[in-house]
């Protein structure tokens, strides 16, 4: 596979999503009980279509996984509205993302239109259910939504109430900046920005995160020190019981992560910026996983990501992204080998991470429009002899402010590419609250994207491509 065979997904539906808009303002000014009916008759033609094809086995080009997006996203605008009909709405998401992922069993992922229709769902479902969640009073809803029970023998813990097994794989959403960068430039743009594999050590029952972090490579946290770095939602991944690989050894996933457990322990592993995952040498977050779960004889990612956008891979490039070609954290829900178990999201912050993301799709955009991360030339030598010191502390295994293998320059980009992101936030921040005064509801997703495009328009923060 190589990178001029893949394109970026593009959803180009502006005209849907306008009318989305518009059913969410008309449902809000109907009677309440006529909205009852409408949304009562909807949710049973949504049932009598999915659940006799509980069984079925369709090809991803099936002419129903269109009609359940259809159904699900004309719902969606009716329930925000209606808050009382969420379980509803919950219920049924749950059962079809389940049923998604049985149907992708049979499925070549490596396959473009297979790519697509999991990630038109996977996605376009999460994306409808959180309006939803956003325009509830007070943002009361639950954190944690559990979606399918996967047997597991080896150790458990729990962890913001979800029962978690050694050898899953959690992937998260970090509220830097970074993280945002990570999750939102794939060709199939998500919501997750880092992986961690969980170890549960057999004898004393202590649960660990082992997790490559851009400061200081591979890592091992506590349960509490995962906690601390902040979490605006993350979603547990666990590998199926009925694999060939896990009939034949059922403890292969605690092998895997006891494995890369050792690894962490025995040597130092810098973070992988190239994001090689041929080579473990150093490693990035997903590469964590993937190789420990790779020596064991399970191979993950059956769908390599990809990163073809020109802009966002000039972008990528000066942060010293080598491999295009790569793992990223979000496309791991679309590997059918693994069950989705539960995602958590964080009530109080799920409206900046929305906020977070509409940024970065702006800024992309203006990449591929040829817009350059520029930097202080003049700065350049202070922050090379701060490279130097931090270069001393890596070598007495201390942790620099400029990340071990991020060049002087790159660390300059870096601290552009996080003053102007928090700049047109923060414009965009304002601008939301703007909407929501005149509006008296929160902008969907679609007008956040437009309110940071404007926002970065006005602050004019980039160089011309040369």
């Amino acid at each position: 596979m190589s990178i001029s065979d893949e394109v970026a997904f593009e959803w180009d539906q502006d005209e849907t999503w306008e009318y989305l808009e518009e059913s969410f303002v008309l449902a809000r000014s109907l009677d309440g009980n006529l909205l009852d009916s409408m949304i009562l008759g909807l949710e049973k033609e949504a049932e009598d279509f999915l659940f006799p094809l509980a069984d079925a086995q369709l090809n991803p080009e099936d002419s129903a996984f269109v009609e359940l997006e259809v159904k699900f996203f004309s719902l969606a605008p009716l329930i925000a509205a209606r808050q009382k009909h969420r379980p509803w709405l919950l219920n049924y998401y749950r059962f079809a993302r389940i049923w998604l992922k049985k149907q992708s069993r049979s499925w070549d992922m490596e396959n473009r239109i297979s790519r697509n229709t999991l990630y038109r769902l996977f996605y376009g479902m999460r994306a409808a259910v959180e309006e939803v969640l956003l325009q509830s009073e007070g943002l009361d809803f639950e954190a944690a939504m559990f979606v399918e029970e996967e047997m597991s023998a080896t150790p458990s813990t729990n962890i913001f109430g979800i029962e978690v097994h050694s050898g899953d794989l959690l992937v998260s959403r970090g509220g830097a900046e970074a993280s945002a960068f990570i999750s939102r430039g794939n060709d199939y743009p998500g919501n997750f920005s880092h992986v961690a594999m969980i170890y549960i050590d057999e004898e004393e029952h202590r649960p660990y995160l082992v997790e490559a972090h851009i400061e200081r490579g591979v890592d091992v946290a506590s349960v509490s020190e995962y906690l601390k770095d902040t979490k605006l939602r993350f979603m547990v991944l666990r590998p199926r019981s009925d694999l060939d690989q896990l009939i034949e050894d059922p403890m292969l996933p605690q092998k895997a992560a006891k494995a890369a457990y050792d690894e962490s322990q025995a040597r130092h592993i810098p973070y992988d910026f190239k994001m090689n995952f041929h080579d473990s040498t150093a490693m990035f977050c997903s590469e964590v996983g993937s190789y420990a779960y790779k020596k064991k004889g399970l191979q993950l990612w059956q769908a390599e990501s990809t990163i073809s956008s020109p802009g966002v891979v000039e972008w990528l490039n000066t942060f010293g992204v080598e491999n295009f070609v790569t793992q990223m954290p979000s496309d791991l829900e679309y590997d059918p080998q693994l069950s989705v178990v539960a995602e958590w999201r964080d009530p109080e912050t799920l409206y900046k991470d929305h906020i977070d993301n509409a940024v970065m799709d702006a800024m992309w955009l203006s990449a591929d429009q040829g817009k350059q991360i520029d930097h202080n030339p003049f700065m350049l030598p202070l922050a090379r002899g701060l490279k130097g010191y931090c270069m001393m502390l890596n070598v007495l295994g201390t942790e620099g402010l400029i990340p071990e293998g991020m060049s002087a320059t790159q660390a300059l980009k870096n601290n552009s590419f996080v003053e102007k992101y928090q700049a047109i936030r923060e414009l965009t921040l304002q601008k939301a609250e703007a909407f929501q005064e005149e509006n008296n509801y929160l902008p969907p997703y679609w007008e956040m994207i437009i309110l940071a495009e404007e926002a970065q328009q006005e602050l004019n923060l980039y160089v011309e491509e040369s």
